[in-house]
């Protein structure tokens, strides 16, 4: 195992940095090394987030023309173009400089939408692996819509009253569909369907493909085995921190925000975090931000700063009132937040990291998700863990301060619902906990796809 070098291509998007990092960590307290290749951009965000590179993890990266990262308003045709030519000739010369230093890469990993590394692997003879970084029921959605089912999920996603069936999953509304699939994100984002088709059709082709999936056993066990032709293997959770306890030693003092949260009761506070691409309107701030303030519950709400250096919490009627009943922060360690004492309720997008990281820590959440997985996340987390609720929009697409207030009442008051969401979360805290401690289903899962590389290590 030791003689294990694996290349780790990832796609510059904090969605896929954060889980890729973990990943690789992993790999490399089992004695592998590993080496990730990114862009500039998230080569850069890697260096500053991460103060410490363990032994036997190294950072390569490449120009893929967009240095400061893609932004609102780019074009995605050309930066995905730029980034499949460029990626590919930088993969191509590190796999040729490995070689030469007497350090061959004997697999190469990448997470989704780049299809295209596996075919640099294949024509260099190393095997290959995809990281899906969403949970097994999105990867599932997109394989049968490209396998049978797309004529009956088209049909839904024009029709809001109807559901769908799929092998080995819950029944799926509209609303539950990856946005890529259905309208009004679905002409949006039409470059990401066919990435997709491109993608299963490369994982099709090969004869035993592999798919790691950033989940674990408990919380999808029926996805992960609904595809018989193909093997999707949990290796998940991959959050932040990945092996350590859960209290005090994440904690910084000299963090204002800790020292806030260490100031108020237990269970408490309502958590808001729309992640690092969600883009809100005035209209919604406000509304969020009147809600925040009608359920009379201590919050910390994460506002990023633009890059102009413009507040999107001056925008608002009410800041003064909102930084008197609570507290806003352009940034913070998410993993010291939830996993803190005070932490009662998660309002979050439902990305698929911040959808984990509640788990592991036992949070219930109030899901307002916004394109992508998201959706099909909240329907996990309402229906399926029954730890959250997901909130209702009205119809002008605007979720108003009624709803907000009574998602956030749901979740951390005394009723009924609330008590049996609270309870379903700690039993999915300590499931999750099983699979990431020393030989867990983590482990077990990593070391048996590294021995299954057989003599390419």
């Amino acid at each position: 195992m030791v003689d294990c070098h694996i290349l780790l291509l990832t796609f510059p998007a904090q969605g896929h940095i954060n889980p890729s990092i973990q990943f690789a960590k992993n790999l490399t307290r089992m004695g592998v090394k590993v080496t990730i290749i990114t862009s500039l951009s998230a080569h850069r965000h890697m260096t500053k987030s991460n103060n410490s590179i363990p032994k036997g993890l190294s950072l390569s990266a490449f120009s893929d023309g967009y240095d400061d990262g893609f932004k609102d308003g780019d074009n995605h045709e050309h930066f995905r173009s730029e980034l499949r030519i460029r990626g590919s000739k930088a993969m191509v010369e590190l796999i040729k400089a490995s070689d030469e230093e007497g350090s061959p890469i004997t697999c190469l990993v990448y997470t989704m939408v780049q299809p295209w590394a596996a075919e640099v692997a294949n024509a260099h003879h190393i095997p290959s692996a995809l990281l899906w970084i969403q949970p097994a029921t999105v990867f599932n959605i997109h394989y049968h819509y490209l396998n049978g089912y797309g004529d009956a999920i088209i049909k839904i996603g024009n029709d809001p009253s109807s559901s769908i069936q799929l092998p080995g999953l819950p029944l799926l509304a509209s609303h539950d569909l990856p946005s890529f699939l259905v309208p009004p994100h679905k002409d949006k984002y039409i470059w990401g369907l066919p990435l997709y088709k491109e993608l299963l059709d490369m994982l099709s082709s090969e004869t035993n493909p592999k798919i790691l999936v950033n989940t674990f056993d408990a919380i999808e066990p029926e996805a992960l085995r609904a595809i018989e032709k193909l093997n999707l293997i949990p290796i998940g959770p991959l959050i932040v921190p990945s092996n350590a306890s859960f209290r005090g030693d994440l904690f910084q003092q000299s963090n204002g925000y800790v020292e806030w949260l260490n100031s108020k009761p237990e269970s408490s506070v309502v958590y808001v975090s729309f992640g690092s691409m969600a883009t809100l309107s005035k209209e919604q701030m406000q509304e969020i931000a009147c809600g925040l303030l009608e359920s009379h519950r201590p919050f910390m709400w994460v506002i990023r700063e633009k890059e102009n250096g413009e507040r999107e919490e001056d925008k608002l009627s009410c800041l003064e009132e909102l930084e008197q009943e609570g507290l806003i922060v352009p940034w913070c360690s998410q993993a010291e937040v939830l996993s803190h004492p005070s932490s009662g309720c998660f309002l979050t997008h439902c990305g698929w990291n911040s959808s984990l990281e509640s788990l592991v820590f036992g949070v219930p959440m109030v899901g307002f998700p916004q394109f992508s997985d998201q959706m099909t996340n909240s329907k996990l987390i309402e229906d399926v863990w029954k730890m959250g609720v997901r909130v209702v929009a009205n119809e002008e697409g605007i979720v108003d301060r009624k709803e907000v207030r009574r998602c956030i009442e749901v979740v951390v008051g005394g009723g009924e619902r609330g008590r049996e969401m609270r309870g379903n979360a700690k039993k999915w805290r300590e499931l999750a906990r099983d699979a990431m401690k020393n030989g867990g289903s983590l482990d077990m899962n990593l070391k048996a796809f590294v021995d299954g590389l057989g003599g390419h290590c």
